[in-house]
């Protein structure tokens, strides 16, 4: 990182000190590489502490640096895209589906769920657990709600609980034929459970994203998945495949 001569800028210092950093990002750091101390950086740049601070909060917010309890101020991974469309898509426990199984419990649904599902209040369904990581680092947690009019054929001596449980029910679930989903999306905030398998503190803001998944006139699963809002975007299918590079050197849309 170079020094700049801030005071001769028309903006605010701290947001014009935010795009000096942002360009330096891109071109002089690895993803999860930890910046120096504040008190480093504000002597560089010949700015004030709370100027400095501000600045970092911006790029914070826009995902481009995460502050982790214990290490630092580190260079955040590009944003995973979220698609929000209706557009099939891959049934949970493909071969292409990310998620990585955590646990499988069997109990009462929300019940909203149970509406969802058409099952009875008072109907275990089998709830799984699930995280997607991306670059080492988990970014979503998800509660996959399936009833056992799903998966008739799960058998409970072959895998009684855990991971093991939710793989089986997975499997299970590629004997249905799908016929597709529909999504809803809302900005939320972070229960505790979820935060501290994200990493996050409770509170923080997440992104919501609810899906049914349909079969034979019927809905077959319910996801409830929360995504840490500063490493994620939305994306609309085909129309939301633009792609902005934060590259100093090259920028180009896809």
């Amino acid at each position: 990182m170079g020094t700049t001569q801030l005071d001769t800028v028309p903006e605010p210092k701290y947001w014009h000190l935010k795009t000096v950093i942002g360009e330096a990002l891109d071109s002089d750091f690895a993803v999860g590489e930890i910046l120096p101390n504040e008190r480093e950086l504000a002597a560089r740049f010949g700015v004030a502490r709370a100027t400095l601070r501000q600045a970092l909060e911006q790029l914070e917010l826009e995902g481009r640096l995460q502050r982790r309890r214990g290490v630092g101020t580190t260079v955040a991974p590009p944003r995973m895209g979220v698609d929000v469309s209706a557009s099939p898509q891959d049934w949970p426990g493909s071969s292409t589906d990310a998620w990585q199984p955590v646990g499988c419990t069997t109990a009462l649904p929300p019940a909203a769920v149970a509406r969802a599902l058409d099952t009875d209040i008072d109907e275990d369904v089998h709830t799984l657990r699930r995280m997607l990581v991306t670059h080492g680092q988990p970014v979503a947690a998800e509660l996959l709600y399936v009833p056992s009019s799903s998966v008739p054929e799960l058998s409970a001596i072959d895998a009684p609980a855990g991971a093991a449980r939710a793989r089986a029910v997975l499997r299970e679930l590629q004997h249905l034929a799908p016929a597709g989903l529909d999504r809803a999306v809302e900005l939320g905030s972070a229960r505790a459970d979820d935060a501290k398998e994200l990493d996050r503190l409770p509170g923080a803001p997440v992104l919501v994203v609810t899906t049914r998944y349909f079969t034979e006139g019927r809905t077959a699963v319910v996801s409830v998945a929360t995504y840490r809002a500063d490493t994620c975007r939305l994306t609309f299918g085909a129309a939301g495949d633009l792609e902005i590079r934060h590259d100093a050197a090259q920028r180009r849309a896809s």
